[in-house]
């Protein structure tokens, strides 16, 4: 099986002008590709968009801060799907050493407004610590669906599902958190963070995840389950994008967004890597449609 193969001219998106762009969330829409990301730099979520997936704008701010909120001193790891007509966000506000999961809307895809003063998800569990945060939505069947990450919010934990009919009101899983590390591999033994989950037809839900050796040290995993909450299969491939000694990302590699290219027979897949405190987007690629 052929495996995921960084593009030679990576980073695609960050500089030392730019700043740290992190936490990715790519869909493909009207033949473009439209990315959201955290931009550390403006304490802001921001869009870009590119006709290869590889070749950027210069991105432009979607939503800011509102550090008179109480739970918004940042804002960061988002994710916007178009639903019903209109573009809808889901993302993470930080304050007081915790994380909260926000909504905001928007009718053009550029400039959000929040429906609400308050976050929509906040930690009520044990598992869930301090934080809830990177949260990723699919609609689905007149459901909407929705991983998020939960522990410590340095480095969460652990991923957690909930569901909702509105995309406001969500109703957590009995049985969370959902998927957890595997102790016995040595590129998760510390803990798992960000994902991103799509509905296939033949794989069923798939699931790019992080995988964190140390706190400090993180890879690219991936799993699939038939439901996309229960029995999780973790592919043979793991991990599929490791930390590459000397170069950009060469401490850790993070928050992983995928896509199938039909045309290309490819996955594409987007990463933030990390070399000392600059954290950059990557590109990488896998030709043939199998991961498992």
């Amino acid at each position: 099986m052929e495996k995921f193969v960084k593009y030679h001219g990576n980073p695609v998106l960050g500089s030392k002008e730019l700043g740290t762009c992190f936490d990715v969330y790519v869909t493909h829409e009207n033949g473009r590709y439209r990315m959201d990301f955290s931009w550390r730099a403006k304490k802001a979520l921001a869009v870009t968009f590119s006709d290869d997936g590889i070749n950027w704008e210069y991105p432009q701010i979607t939503l800011e801060r509102d550090p008179k909120s109480g739970w918004e001193d940042n804002i960061n790891r988002n994710c916007v799907i178009r639903s019903d007509g209109i573009y809808k966000m889901w993302y993470t506000g930080q304050a007081r050493g915790h994380s909260f999961i926000g909504y905001a809307v928007s009718e053009d895809g550029l400039h959000f407004t929040r429906p609400f003063n308050e976050p929509i998800i906040i930690s009520e569990y044990p598992h869930e610590g301090p934080s809830v945060m990177n949260p990723c939505v699919i609609y689905d069947n007149g459901i909407y669906k929705m991983w998020y990450a939960a522990g410590e919010t340095y480095e969460p934990n652990v991923l957690c599902y909930a569901q909702s009919t509105d995309g406001i009101n969500w109703t957590k899983s009995r049985i969370n958190p959902v998927f957890t590390a595997d102790k016995e591999n040595i590129y998760e033994q510390d803990r798992i963070g960000g994902c991103q989950v799509i509905k296939t037809d033949d794989m069923g839900y798939v699931m790019f995840y992080i995988g964190y050796e140390n706190i400090d040290k993180a890879h690219i995993c991936m799993a699939r389950s038939d439901n996309g909450i229960s029995c999780w299969e973790k592919s043979s491939l793991n991990p599929i994008v490791e930390p590459e000694k000397g170069s950009w990302d060469a401490d850790a590699c993070y928050k992983p967004s995928f896509l199938w290219n039909e045309e290309k027979n490819q996955w594409m897949l987007w990463y933030n890597g990390r070399c000392g405190h600059d954290e950059f987007i990557g590109f990488v690629t896998k030709n043939g449609r199998n991961l498992f």
